[in-house]
């Protein structure tokens, strides 16, 4: 852990607007700046993902680190920023950690099969209850940053992954591979050292976008329908 004293810090600034005044004085003291994660800066991407005095985004709720501002924090805090703690997410350099894990369980089963033959249905074609797509919806707002992980005392992956196996579950376009999928991105989520869910719900707590507990319910559900198939 190293300190550093930051000023010339406004208010409205955002967190990661006060991490680049940060690295600005470092860059000009001749020092080497703190490596981080940021891309969309709109709470899209999940690549800002932080540490915060504790908590996953910082203290604040529904919102990503890009989202958060300084005056969330009294002029003279110390705060205290770390990477994210989990086996499966190596650090990098400083904040920036190895993420690459969810990619490789999104591959392993997040896709559908489609239609080329000429022959494919318009999707506005396709009867679909409001309540489920709805929810479908509320799934595919998951933008795997990683906060579930972050926050988890067993590092579980399981709102991620439930996150993403809901989204086609709950649509008719995503029977064909269901049973495949749920299996393969379950398998892979153990093959890359997450945890286990003990029902603390800290995840759904922490993650930005609200994503329910319920989907992990429904990944289970599905597994076990996976394994009596």
């Amino acid at each position: 852990m190293v300190d550093y004293k930051v000023t010339d810090i406004s208010e409205h600034m955002s967190f990661l607007e006060m991490m680049d005044v940060l690295n600005e004085q470092l860059v000009n003291s001749g020092e080497e700046p703190v490596a981080f994660d940021h891309d969309c800066r709109e709470g899209i991407c999940g690549m800002c993902s932080m540490y915060i005095n504790g908590e996953a985004h910082g203290p604040d709720r529904g919102i990503t680190t890009c989202q958060l501002h300084m005056r969330m924090f009294k002029d003279g805090d110390t705060i205290t920023i770390e990477p994210w703690r989990a086996a499966a997410f190596p650090v990098i350099k400083d904040l920036v950690v190895d993420r690459s894990s969810f990619e490789r369980i999104q591959q392993a089963g997040g896709y559908i099969s489609v239609n080329t033959s000429g022959n494919t249905q318009d999707a506005n074609a396709i009867p679909i209850s409001k309540h489920a797509a709805d929810e479908a919806m509320d799934a595919a707002t998951c933008i795997g940053c990683g906060a579930c992980v972050a926050t988890c005392k067993n590092s579980s992956a399981m709102l991620f992954v439930g996150a993403k196996i809901s989204q086609y579950a709950l649509l008719p376009q995503g029977q064909i591979e269901a049973t495949d999928r749920v299996r393969n991105m379950v398998a892979q989520m153990d093959l890359e050292g997450f945890g286990n869910c003990t029902n603390t719900g800290a995840c759904e707590v922490e993650c930005p976008k609200g994503i329910s507990l319920d989907n992990i319910a429904r990944m289970n559900r599905e597994l076990i329908k996976a394994a009596l198939s």
